[in-house]
Protein backbone atom coordinates (compact mmCIF):
# COMPACT_ATOMS: atom_id res chain seq x y z
CA UNK A 1 0.00 0.00 0.00
CA UNK A 2 0.95 3.36 -0.60
CA UNK A 3 -0.31 6.79 0.66
CA UNK A 4 0.36 10.10 -0.76
CA UNK A 5 0.29 13.40 0.65
CA UNK A 6 -0.37 15.77 2.94
CA UNK A 7 -2.48 17.89 1.13
CA UNK A 8 -3.54 20.72 1.94
CA UNK A 9 -7.32 20.08 0.94
CA UNK A 10 -8.65 17.14 -0.27
CA UNK A 11 -11.79 17.17 -1.88
CA UNK A 12 -13.41 13.79 -2.24
CA UNK A 13 -17.10 14.99 -3.86
CA UNK A 14 -18.16 11.55 -1.50
CA UNK A 15 -22.30 11.50 -0.82
CA UNK A 16 -22.92 14.00 -3.30
CA UNK A 17 -26.35 12.63 -5.06
CA UNK A 18 -26.04 11.64 -8.83
CA UNK A 19 -29.09 14.06 -10.18
CA UNK A 20 -30.41 17.54 -9.31
CA UNK A 21 -28.51 20.78 -7.72
CA UNK A 22 -25.54 20.52 -5.31
CA UNK A 23 -24.56 23.30 -2.88
CA UNK A 24 -21.00 24.16 -1.86
CA UNK A 25 -21.43 23.50 2.29
CA UNK A 26 -22.48 19.61 0.97
CA UNK A 27 -18.84 19.42 -0.47
CA UNK A 28 -16.28 16.85 1.99
CA UNK A 29 -13.14 18.69 2.36
CA UNK A 30 -10.59 16.96 4.45
CA UNK A 31 -7.82 19.64 5.81
CA UNK A 32 -4.43 17.94 5.31
CA UNK A 33 -5.41 14.76 3.58
CA UNK A 34 -3.75 12.10 2.85
CA UNK A 35 -4.85 9.22 0.07
CA UNK A 36 -4.43 5.56 0.69
CA UNK A 37 -3.82 3.20 -2.26
CA UNK A 38 -3.90 -0.37 -2.47
CA UNK A 39 -2.72 -1.57 -6.02
CA UNK A 40 -4.71 0.66 -8.38
CA UNK A 41 -7.80 1.37 -5.94
CA UNK A 42 -8.50 4.05 -3.01
CA UNK A 43 -8.22 2.24 0.29
CA UNK A 44 -9.12 5.13 2.27
CA UNK A 45 -8.81 8.89 2.52
CA UNK A 46 -8.47 10.91 5.70
CA UNK A 47 -6.25 13.11 7.87
CA UNK A 48 -2.26 12.46 6.49
CA UNK A 49 -0.81 12.04 10.28
CA UNK A 50 -3.88 9.63 11.17
CA UNK A 51 -3.54 7.86 8.06
CA UNK A 52 0.05 7.51 8.49
CA UNK A 53 -0.20 6.12 12.35
CA UNK A 54 -2.56 3.75 10.85
CA UNK A 55 -0.74 1.69 8.47
CA UNK A 56 2.54 0.67 9.33
CA UNK A 57 5.39 -0.16 6.97
CA UNK A 58 3.45 1.27 4.23
CA UNK A 59 5.13 3.34 0.92
CA UNK A 60 5.29 7.05 1.75
CA UNK A 61 5.03 9.50 -1.07
CA UNK A 62 5.71 13.24 0.36
CA UNK A 63 3.65 15.98 -1.51
CA UNK A 64 6.30 19.32 -1.48
CA UNK A 65 4.37 22.41 -0.69
CA UNK A 66 0.72 23.46 -0.76
CA UNK A 67 -1.33 21.30 -2.88
CA UNK A 68 -4.88 20.38 -3.39
CA UNK A 69 -6.24 16.94 -4.88
CA UNK A 70 -9.46 16.64 -6.43
CA UNK A 71 -10.74 13.45 -8.60
CA UNK A 72 -9.47 13.13 -11.97
CA UNK A 73 -11.77 14.49 -14.82
CA UNK A 74 -13.64 12.62 -17.26
CA UNK A 75 -14.30 14.04 -20.73
CA UNK A 76 -17.39 11.97 -21.84
CA UNK A 77 -17.91 13.81 -25.18
CA UNK A 78 -15.11 14.43 -27.64
CA UNK A 79 -14.12 13.62 -31.30
CA UNK A 80 -10.18 13.87 -31.51
CA UNK A 81 -9.66 11.55 -33.88
CA UNK A 82 -9.85 13.34 -36.87
CA UNK A 83 -7.25 15.10 -39.66
CA UNK A 84 -7.06 18.25 -40.89
CA UNK A 85 -7.87 21.59 -39.74
CA UNK A 86 -11.02 24.00 -39.72
CA UNK A 87 -9.77 27.71 -38.70
CA UNK A 88 -11.29 29.01 -41.86
CA UNK A 89 -14.55 27.89 -40.99
CA UNK A 90 -13.93 29.80 -37.41
CA UNK A 91 -12.72 32.79 -39.34
CA UNK A 92 -15.36 32.81 -42.08
CA UNK A 93 -18.54 32.38 -38.91
CA UNK A 94 -16.82 34.87 -37.09
CA UNK A 95 -17.29 37.15 -40.64
CA UNK A 96 -21.09 36.65 -40.59
CA UNK A 97 -20.79 33.75 -42.93
CA UNK A 98 -23.44 30.70 -42.52
CA UNK A 99 -23.25 27.47 -42.22
CA UNK A 100 -24.48 26.82 -45.21
CA UNK A 101 -22.05 29.12 -47.16
CA UNK A 102 -19.13 27.68 -45.02
CA UNK A 103 -19.93 24.53 -46.06
CA UNK A 104 -20.68 25.51 -49.71
CA UNK A 105 -16.86 27.25 -49.66
CA UNK A 106 -15.72 23.91 -48.62
CA UNK A 107 -15.79 23.27 -45.32
CA UNK A 108 -17.96 22.25 -42.81
CA UNK A 109 -18.32 18.86 -40.98
CA UNK A 110 -17.64 17.33 -44.84
CA UNK A 111 -13.98 18.53 -45.07
CA UNK A 112 -13.21 16.91 -41.78
CA UNK A 113 -14.18 13.54 -43.53
CA UNK A 114 -12.46 14.50 -46.67
CA UNK A 115 -9.26 15.16 -44.49
CA UNK A 116 -9.68 12.30 -42.22
CA UNK A 117 -10.65 9.61 -44.85
CA UNK A 118 -6.77 11.51 -46.67
CA UNK A 119 -4.65 10.95 -43.39
CA UNK A 120 -3.01 7.76 -43.09
CA UNK A 121 -3.43 5.63 -40.14
CA UNK A 122 -0.42 6.81 -38.33
CA UNK A 123 -1.22 10.71 -38.49
CA UNK A 124 -4.46 10.08 -37.27
CA UNK A 125 -2.83 7.52 -33.95
CA UNK A 126 -0.39 9.96 -33.65
CA UNK A 127 -2.56 13.62 -33.69
CA UNK A 128 -4.89 11.53 -31.21
CA UNK A 129 -2.41 10.97 -29.11
CA UNK A 130 -1.20 14.10 -29.13
CA UNK A 131 -4.87 15.37 -27.67
CA UNK A 132 -4.68 12.65 -25.63
CA UNK A 133 -1.80 13.87 -24.05
CA UNK A 134 -2.96 17.42 -23.26
CA UNK A 135 -6.39 16.41 -21.79
CA UNK A 136 -4.20 14.27 -19.36
CA UNK A 137 -2.64 17.17 -18.66
CA UNK A 138 -5.03 19.00 -17.70
CA UNK A 139 -6.10 15.95 -15.40
CA UNK A 140 -8.91 14.47 -17.40
CA UNK A 141 -8.01 10.38 -17.21
CA UNK A 142 -11.32 9.15 -18.66
CA UNK A 143 -11.98 10.29 -22.12
CA UNK A 144 -14.70 9.27 -24.94
CA UNK A 145 -13.85 9.37 -28.44
CA UNK A 146 -16.54 9.65 -31.54
CA UNK A 147 -15.55 8.24 -34.71
CA UNK A 148 -17.97 9.63 -37.29
CA UNK A 149 -14.97 11.28 -39.84
CA UNK A 150 -15.46 8.34 -42.03
CA UNK A 151 -18.75 7.84 -43.16
CA UNK A 152 -18.30 4.82 -44.89
CA UNK A 153 -16.86 1.11 -43.67
CA UNK A 154 -13.32 1.28 -44.49
CA UNK A 155 -12.96 4.77 -42.63
CA UNK A 156 -15.28 4.11 -39.84
CA UNK A 157 -13.17 1.08 -38.82
CA UNK A 158 -9.80 3.17 -39.63
CA UNK A 159 -10.84 5.79 -37.16
CA UNK A 160 -11.95 3.19 -34.15
CA UNK A 161 -8.99 1.15 -35.01
CA UNK A 162 -6.64 3.56 -34.16
CA UNK A 163 -9.29 4.79 -31.18
CA UNK A 164 -8.36 1.07 -30.14
CA UNK A 165 -4.58 1.21 -31.23
CA UNK A 166 -3.92 4.77 -28.89
CA UNK A 167 -5.75 2.83 -25.85
CA UNK A 168 -2.43 0.54 -25.68
CA UNK A 169 -0.11 3.49 -25.83
CA UNK A 170 -2.22 5.84 -23.30
CA UNK A 171 -2.42 5.12 -19.39
CA UNK A 172 -6.13 7.13 -20.18
CA UNK A 173 -9.28 5.16 -20.36
CA UNK A 174 -10.37 5.78 -23.78
CA UNK A 175 -14.20 5.06 -24.58
CA UNK A 176 -15.11 4.64 -28.13
CA UNK A 177 -18.32 5.52 -29.79
CA UNK A 178 -19.22 4.86 -33.61
CA UNK A 179 -20.89 7.59 -34.71
CA UNK A 180 -21.09 6.60 -38.50
CA UNK A 181 -24.38 8.74 -38.23
CA UNK A 182 -22.78 12.01 -37.84
CA UNK A 183 -24.56 13.34 -41.47
CA UNK A 184 -25.22 11.50 -44.71
CA UNK A 185 -22.27 11.75 -46.52
CA UNK A 186 -22.13 13.26 -50.09
CA UNK A 187 -20.86 10.48 -52.02
CA UNK A 188 -23.83 8.22 -50.75
CA UNK A 189 -26.24 7.69 -53.34
CA UNK A 190 -29.66 6.54 -51.52
CA UNK A 191 -32.06 8.69 -48.77
CA UNK A 192 -31.00 8.96 -44.90
CA UNK A 193 -33.29 5.82 -43.68
CA UNK A 194 -30.44 4.14 -46.79
CA UNK A 195 -27.70 4.77 -45.50
CA UNK A 196 -28.92 4.03 -41.58
CA UNK A 197 -29.47 0.73 -42.96
CA UNK A 198 -26.03 0.54 -44.36
CA UNK A 199 -24.55 1.80 -41.13
CA UNK A 200 -26.93 -1.43 -39.30
CA UNK A 201 -25.91 -4.16 -42.00
CA UNK A 202 -22.35 -3.04 -43.10
CA UNK A 203 -20.70 -0.96 -40.44
CA UNK A 204 -21.71 -2.01 -36.91
CA UNK A 205 -21.43 -5.82 -37.34
CA UNK A 206 -18.14 -5.27 -38.18
CA UNK A 207 -17.20 -2.67 -35.15
CA UNK A 208 -18.79 -5.30 -33.03
CA UNK A 209 -16.96 -8.18 -34.67
CA UNK A 210 -13.28 -6.91 -33.88
CA UNK A 211 -15.00 -5.15 -30.58
CA UNK A 212 -14.29 -1.39 -31.55
CA UNK A 213 -16.94 0.33 -29.68
CA UNK A 214 -19.79 -0.61 -27.30
CA UNK A 215 -21.63 2.51 -27.92
CA UNK A 216 -23.35 4.39 -30.84
CA UNK A 217 -24.68 7.90 -31.46
CA UNK A 218 -27.11 9.43 -33.46
CA UNK A 219 -26.65 13.52 -34.66
CA UNK A 220 -30.21 14.24 -34.97
CA UNK A 221 -31.14 17.58 -36.37
CA UNK A 222 -32.41 19.28 -39.67
CA UNK A 223 -28.89 19.09 -41.21
CA UNK A 224 -28.55 15.67 -40.51
CA UNK A 225 -31.55 12.63 -39.65
CA UNK A 226 -34.77 13.43 -38.53
CA UNK A 227 -36.87 12.36 -34.76
CA UNK A 228 -38.35 9.30 -36.47
CA UNK A 229 -35.62 7.49 -38.35
CA UNK A 230 -33.04 8.33 -35.68
CA UNK A 231 -35.53 6.63 -32.86
CA UNK A 232 -35.58 3.07 -35.27
CA UNK A 233 -31.80 3.35 -35.94
CA UNK A 234 -31.53 3.84 -32.40
CA UNK A 235 -33.65 0.90 -31.35
CA UNK A 236 -31.82 -1.29 -34.35
CA UNK A 237 -28.45 -0.77 -32.57
CA UNK A 238 -29.67 -1.56 -29.39
CA UNK A 239 -30.81 -4.94 -30.71
CA UNK A 240 -27.36 -5.17 -32.08
CA UNK A 241 -26.25 -4.73 -28.42
CA UNK A 242 -24.72 -1.78 -28.34
CA UNK A 243 -25.15 1.46 -25.43
CA UNK A 244 -26.53 4.73 -26.89
CA UNK A 245 -26.31 8.15 -27.14
CA UNK A 246 -27.63 10.88 -29.13
CA UNK A 247 -26.46 14.70 -29.96
CA UNK A 248 -29.71 16.47 -29.18
CA UNK A 249 -31.45 19.58 -29.54
CA UNK A 250 -28.34 21.73 -30.59
CA UNK A 251 -30.13 23.86 -32.62
CA UNK A 252 -33.66 22.98 -32.97
CA UNK A 253 -35.96 21.41 -29.98
CA UNK A 254 -37.21 17.63 -29.59
CA UNK A 255 -34.65 15.05 -30.57
CA UNK A 256 -33.78 14.95 -26.20
CA UNK A 257 -37.08 13.35 -25.88
CA UNK A 258 -35.86 10.68 -28.46
CA UNK A 259 -32.64 10.11 -26.46
CA UNK A 260 -35.18 9.40 -23.24
CA UNK A 261 -37.74 7.32 -24.96
CA UNK A 262 -35.28 4.93 -26.66
CA UNK A 263 -32.72 4.79 -23.02
CA UNK A 264 -29.84 6.75 -24.29
CA UNK A 265 -27.31 7.06 -21.40
CA UNK A 266 -26.75 10.42 -22.72
CA UNK A 267 -28.01 13.65 -24.48
CA UNK A 268 -25.90 15.81 -25.44
CA UNK A 269 -25.45 19.33 -26.29
CA UNK A 270 -29.31 20.79 -25.22
CA UNK A 271 -28.68 24.55 -25.99
CA UNK A 272 -32.04 24.46 -28.03
CA UNK A 273 -34.19 22.43 -25.43
CA UNK A 274 -37.44 23.78 -24.52
CA UNK A 275 -38.81 23.76 -20.79
CA UNK A 276 -41.37 20.75 -21.30
CA UNK A 277 -38.10 18.44 -22.59
CA UNK A 278 -36.06 19.92 -19.52
CA UNK A 279 -38.51 18.43 -17.57
CA UNK A 280 -38.91 14.97 -19.56
CA UNK A 281 -35.37 14.65 -18.89
CA UNK A 282 -35.12 15.46 -15.07
CA UNK A 283 -37.57 12.34 -15.21
CA UNK A 284 -35.32 10.06 -16.58
CA UNK A 285 -31.65 8.39 -16.27
CA UNK A 286 -30.47 9.74 -19.79
CA UNK A 287 -27.53 12.10 -18.62
CA UNK A 288 -27.90 15.78 -19.98
CA UNK A 289 -24.43 16.72 -21.35
CA UNK A 290 -23.52 20.20 -21.79
CA UNK A 291 -21.08 20.99 -24.29
CA UNK A 292 -20.16 24.72 -23.48
CA UNK A 293 -17.10 24.17 -25.96
CA UNK A 294 -19.55 24.85 -29.03
CA UNK A 295 -21.37 27.07 -27.63
CA UNK A 296 -18.38 29.18 -27.71
CA UNK A 297 -17.17 27.80 -31.00
CA UNK A 298 -20.59 29.16 -32.53
CA UNK A 299 -21.35 32.22 -30.88
CA UNK A 300 -24.30 30.12 -29.56
CA UNK A 301 -26.58 30.19 -26.22
CA UNK A 302 -25.23 27.99 -23.44
CA UNK A 303 -27.03 24.52 -22.54
CA UNK A 304 -29.65 25.82 -19.43
CA UNK A 305 -27.94 23.84 -17.49
CA UNK A 306 -29.58 26.03 -14.34
CA UNK A 307 -32.79 24.86 -15.77
CA UNK A 308 -31.74 21.06 -15.49
CA UNK A 309 -30.26 20.81 -12.46
CA UNK A 310 -33.27 22.64 -10.83
CA UNK A 311 -35.44 20.35 -12.50
CA UNK A 312 -33.00 17.33 -11.07
CA UNK A 313 -31.81 16.52 -14.16
CA UNK A 314 -28.04 14.46 -14.17
CA UNK A 315 -25.73 17.29 -15.82
CA UNK A 316 -22.53 16.33 -16.86
CA UNK A 317 -20.44 18.94 -18.41
CA UNK A 318 -17.91 17.93 -21.58
CA UNK A 319 -15.46 19.17 -24.10
CA UNK A 320 -17.20 18.47 -27.49
CA UNK A 321 -13.58 18.99 -28.78
CA UNK A 322 -13.91 18.64 -32.56
CA UNK A 323 -12.11 20.43 -35.33
CA UNK A 324 -14.97 22.74 -36.42
CA UNK A 325 -17.50 23.89 -33.79
CA UNK A 326 -15.38 23.41 -30.55
CA UNK A 327 -11.79 23.30 -31.21
CA UNK A 328 -10.58 24.40 -27.98
CA UNK A 329 -10.32 21.38 -26.17
CA UNK A 330 -9.81 23.07 -22.54
CA UNK A 331 -12.78 21.20 -20.39
CA UNK A 332 -12.01 24.02 -17.35
CA UNK A 333 -11.91 26.25 -18.83
CA UNK A 334 -15.33 25.75 -20.78
CA UNK A 335 -16.67 23.92 -17.67
CA UNK A 336 -15.54 27.47 -15.30
CA UNK A 337 -17.44 29.83 -18.08
CA UNK A 338 -20.30 27.52 -18.45
CA UNK A 339 -20.79 28.55 -14.34
CA UNK A 340 -20.65 32.12 -14.88
CA UNK A 341 -23.16 32.23 -17.44
CA UNK A 342 -25.30 29.67 -15.58
CA UNK A 343 -24.95 30.11 -12.26
CA UNK A 344 -23.50 26.95 -11.21
CA UNK A 345 -21.77 26.02 -7.66
CA UNK A 346 -18.65 24.79 -7.72
CA UNK A 347 -20.06 21.73 -6.45
CA UNK A 348 -22.27 21.04 -9.44
CA UNK A 349 -19.20 21.68 -11.84
CA UNK A 350 -17.14 19.15 -10.28
CA UNK A 351 -19.61 17.03 -10.18
CA UNK A 352 -20.74 17.55 -14.13
CA UNK A 353 -16.85 17.03 -14.87
CA UNK A 354 -16.44 13.69 -12.50
CA UNK A 355 -18.42 11.18 -11.24
CA UNK A 356 -22.10 12.58 -13.05
CA UNK A 357 -19.76 12.45 -16.84
CA UNK A 358 -18.45 9.08 -15.71
CA UNK A 359 -21.88 7.70 -15.14
CA UNK A 360 -23.16 9.40 -19.04
CA UNK A 361 -20.08 6.59 -20.18
CA UNK A 362 -21.32 4.15 -17.89
CA UNK A 363 -18.46 3.89 -15.64
CA UNK A 364 -19.66 3.74 -11.69
CA UNK A 365 -15.93 3.08 -10.43
CA UNK A 366 -14.23 6.73 -10.72
CA UNK A 367 -14.59 10.31 -10.18
CA UNK A 368 -14.99 10.04 -6.62
CA UNK A 369 -12.15 10.00 -4.15
CA UNK A 370 -13.65 7.12 -2.07
CA UNK A 371 -12.91 3.13 -0.56
CA UNK A 372 -12.43 1.11 -3.85
CA UNK A 373 -12.74 3.67 -6.32
CA UNK A 374 -10.51 3.97 -9.08
CA UNK A 375 -7.55 5.91 -7.88
CA UNK A 376 -7.37 8.64 -10.32
CA UNK A 377 -6.86 11.93 -9.45
CA UNK A 378 -5.29 15.59 -10.02
CA UNK A 379 -3.35 17.67 -7.90
CA UNK A 380 -3.01 21.53 -8.26
CA UNK A 381 -0.01 23.60 -6.14
CA UNK A 382 -2.73 26.07 -4.33
CA UNK A 383 -3.89 25.98 -0.89
CA UNK A 384 -7.61 26.35 -1.98
CA UNK A 385 -9.94 24.65 -4.59
CA UNK A 386 -11.91 27.08 -5.84
CA UNK A 387 -9.00 28.67 -6.98
CA UNK A 388 -9.55 25.68 -10.31
CA UNK A 389 -12.01 27.42 -11.73
CA UNK A 390 -11.76 31.24 -10.51
CA UNK A 391 -8.47 30.50 -12.62
CA UNK A 392 -10.65 29.33 -15.42
CA UNK A 393 -8.24 27.11 -16.51
CA UNK A 394 -5.05 29.04 -16.19
CA UNK A 395 -4.14 27.47 -13.13
CA UNK A 396 -2.62 24.32 -14.36
CA UNK A 397 -2.47 20.51 -13.05
CA UNK A 398 0.92 19.65 -10.73
CA UNK A 399 0.05 15.91 -11.17
CA UNK A 400 -2.02 13.47 -12.54
CA UNK A 401 -2.63 10.05 -11.24
CA UNK A 402 -3.59 7.50 -12.98
CA UNK A 403 -4.06 3.98 -10.80
CA UNK A 404 -2.43 5.67 -8.19
CA UNK A 405 0.58 6.10 -9.99
CA UNK A 406 1.91 9.88 -10.93
CA UNK A 407 1.51 10.54 -15.21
Amino acid sequence: MKLIGPFKQVVTLANLPLRGKLSDEQLEIIADGGILINNDKIQKVGNFEILKSENQNIEIETVEGEQIALPAFVDSHTHICFGGNRANDFAMRNAGKTYLEIAESGGGIWSSVQHTRGASEEELLKTLLERIDFLISLGITTIEVKSGYGLDVENELKMLRMIKKAQEQTKATLVPTCLSAHLKPRDFEGSNEEYLHYILSEILPKVKEEGLANRVDIFIEKSAFQPEESRNFLFKAKELGFEITVHADQFTPGSSRVAVETGAQSADHLEATIDEDIEFLAQSNTVATALPGASLGLGEKFTPARKLLDAGAILAIASDWNPGSAPMGNLITQASILATFEKLTTAEVLAGITFRSAFALGLEDRGRLVESFKADFVTFKTNNFQNVLYNQGSLKAESIYIDGKEN
